[in-house]
């Protein structure tokens, strides 16, 4: 074989093999957390870094839900007790013990300067821990796709946090 018949081989074997990488479907990977007692997921590449609660500035005339503003990293981020947002329990007074709760900053490239305060993080999640549920057409809201479920039988509820991102409730923080 000539070198332009091995050339012209290579060329043809990469061509393919990147053919092959632009239509696989790419595992999924979710960092999961919960919420008075629910499981969420939420993907990763949406998710930024993760902080312990520090200090929490209050803002007055906000919605129950916006605990108020924090400083992560030398950037000043809104931070929604994601709970309270999704109806899964009232808000948390201020001064409440928060030992296991974790604030999760969103990406930012979904520009959006706002943190989620959860109660606890569960760990990473993969596609092939995961069963997609049958859709039950439960009424959710824009920002919640799939309902998971994993080999202990626990459903896991995944959220998108670009478009809670883009919400007009999420972004509707006034009283």
């Amino acid at each position: 074989m000539s070198n332009r018949d091995a050339l012209r081989d290579l060329q043809s074997r990469l061509a393919e093999r990147l053919q092959l990488a632009r239509t696989e479907a790419r595992p999924m990977s979710w960092l999961a957390v919960e919420c008075a007692g629910t499981g969420l997921l939420v993907p990763l590449a949406g998710a930024g870094e993760i902080f312990s609660v520090s200090a929490l500035l209050p803002v007055p005339h906000t919605q129950p839900w916006f605990v108020g503003v924090a400083n992560l990293r030398g950037g000043l981020h809104g931070v929604v007790d994601l709970a309270a947002f999704l109806g899964l329990r009232p808000p948390h007074p201020a001064d409440a013990p928060r030992e296991q709760s974790r604030l999760l900053a969103l990406n930012a490239a979904l520009g959006s300067h706002s943190a989620l305060l959860v109660d606890r993080l569960a760990g990473l999640r993969s596609g092939e821990q995961l069963v997609l549920e049958a859709d039950d057409d439960a009424e959710r809201p824009p920002f919640a796709r799939g309902r998971w479920r994993d080999g202990e039988g626990r459903v896991w509820q995944e959220l998108d946090l670009a478009a809670l991102a883009r919400n007009e409730q999420f972004l509707a923080i006034a009283a």
